[in-house]
C-alpha cells in the first residue's frame, strides 16, 4: 500500500495522468475513473472552479495556475488516496502523492490536428507541437518522480485509449499486491 504524507497507508492508489495538452488525458481519465471508481481531478477545471490562479495569460489564452494553492486544495483527498489527477504538468505535485505516474504522448502530425480543431494557433500551438516533439513532459516526469512508477503510453487513436484504460484498470486491481 502507498505511503501518505502522515506516514498511513493509502487503502486505494494516486495516479498521474499528464502529457502535452490534447493527448487524451481527459479522457483516459474519465474512463479509467468510471472503470476503477477512483475519483477524477482535472487540475485545469479545479483551477478554474476554485479560483487557484493568478490571473489570465493573454499570450497563452490560460490561467496562470498557483501551485501552492492547488496542492494545499489537493492535499487532504491525496492523503487519503483513490484519486487519478490529470494535468499537462507535473513537477509542482509532490513526489510522495502518487504511486503511478502516467506520460501520454502522441504522434505529433495528429497532436496538431487534435490542437488545431481545439482552436489552437500560432505561439499556443507551436509550443505545445515543440512540447511534444522533445518529450518534455515524459523527462520533467522522470526527473520528479521515482523513474519506476513513470510509464509513457501511445495516445494516438481511441484503440490506443481503450487499451491504456484496460492496462490501468488491470494495475489499479493488482495494486494492493505490488505496493
Amino acid at each position: 500500500m502507498g505511503q501518505n504524507g502522515s506516514g498511513k497507508k493509502r487503502d486505494r492508489p494516486n495516479i498521474l495522468i499528464t502529457g502535452t495538452p490534447g493527448t487524451g488525458k481527459t479522457t483516459t481519465s474519465s474512463a479509467l475513473a468510471e472503470a476503477t471508481n477512483l475519483r477524477h481531478i482535472n487540475v485545469g477545471e479545479l483551477v478554474k472552479e476554485k479560483n487557484l490562479h493568478d490571473g489570465w495569460d493573454d499570450q497563452f489564452d490560460s490561467y496562470i495556475i498557483n501551485e501552492d494553492l492547488v496542492c494545499d486544495e489537493l492535499e487532504d483527498l491525496m492523503e487519503e488516496g483513490g484519486n487519478i489527477v490529470d494535468y499537462h504538468g507535473c513537477d509542482f505535485f509532490p513526489e510522495r502523492w502518487f504511486d503511478h505516474v502516467v506520460v501520454l504522448q502522441t504522434e505529433n502530425s495528429v497532436l496538431y490536428d487534435r490542437l488545431s480543431k481545439r482552436g489552437y494557433t500560432g505561439q499556443k500551438l507551436s509550443n505545445n507541437i515543440e512540447c511534444e516533439i522533445f518529450q518534455v513532459l515524459l523527462e520533467e516526469a522522470k526527473e520528479s518522480y521515482p523513474e519506476d512508477i513513470v510509464v509513457a503510453l501511445k495516445s494516438d487513436c481511441i484503440e490506443d485509449i481503450s487499451r491504456n484504460v484496460s492496462t490501468l484498470t488491470d494495475w489499479v486491481r493488482n495494486w494492493s499486491s505490488l505496493s
